[in-house]
């Protein structure tokens, strides 16, 4: 596990698709997919992947993000014999961004967008679908200090949580995952590439 301060570095999202931004309507708070994401009544929440670290698909005001790599074993029990073995069944990557809480982008995501867009059109995923290489987002970690690059491709948004503190101010935290391998290099061309269905 690795946790960042929002100071030490910065955050993108994006789709897993080429051309289209994924954004929240401020006044009703719901899902808009286009290919400009212009709209000034409109939040961006994800820009398309090409793009990488363009600054309309920044994360603003994030105070922590919590990174956790890991990867999910199975028991194998054998007979006459008291120990286990442990088997590798798939890597589980998840990332928790926390930010301050400034309008309800977040909250229409959660509940319309967990799993990303994609298809013809595109339209946001229902979750029921067989997975495909265009499912959920990429969420982009870059060091300030340095070249690091980390992506955690084929995100889908697990939680969402908002924390109210006694001085008033209000943060919230949304906890994507995946169990794609996590992709790192010196820049952002270097995981910004297509997945793959070899990965799926």
């Amino acid at each position: 596990m690795a946790y960042f301060l929002g100071r030490d570095v910065n955050v993108y999202i994006t789709n897993e698709v080429t051309t289209n931004f994924v954004m929240t309507n401020d006044a009703t708070g719901g899902l808009l997919i286009n290919t400009s994401g212009t709209t000034a009544s409109n939040t961006v929440f994800s820009a398309p992947r090409v793009s990488g670290a363009v600054s309309s698909g920044s994360v603003s005001d994030v105070t922590g993000v919590d990174l956790s790599i890991g990867a999910v074993d199975e028991d194998i029990t054998y007979f006459g014999f008291r120990n286990i073995t442990k088997a590798e069944i798939k890597k589980e990557t998840t990332v928790s961004l926390t930010r301050k809480k400034s309008n309800n982008s977040w909250d229409a995501i959660f509940q319309a967008g967990r799993y990303g867009i994609g298809g013809s059109g595109p339209t946001a995923f229902a979750g029921l679908e067989e997975p495909t290489v265009e499912h959920g987002y990429r969420i982009f970690v870059q060091l300030k200090d340095g070249t690091e690059w980390i992506a955690l491709p084929n995100a889908c948004v697990s939680s969402h949580t908002v924390s109210f503190n006694a001085d008033g101010a209000s943060e919230e935290t949304m906890e994507f995952m995946s169990y794609i391998t996590p992709l790192m290099a010196t820049s952002s061309a270097g995981v910004t590439g297509a997945t793959t269905t070899t990965l799926l």
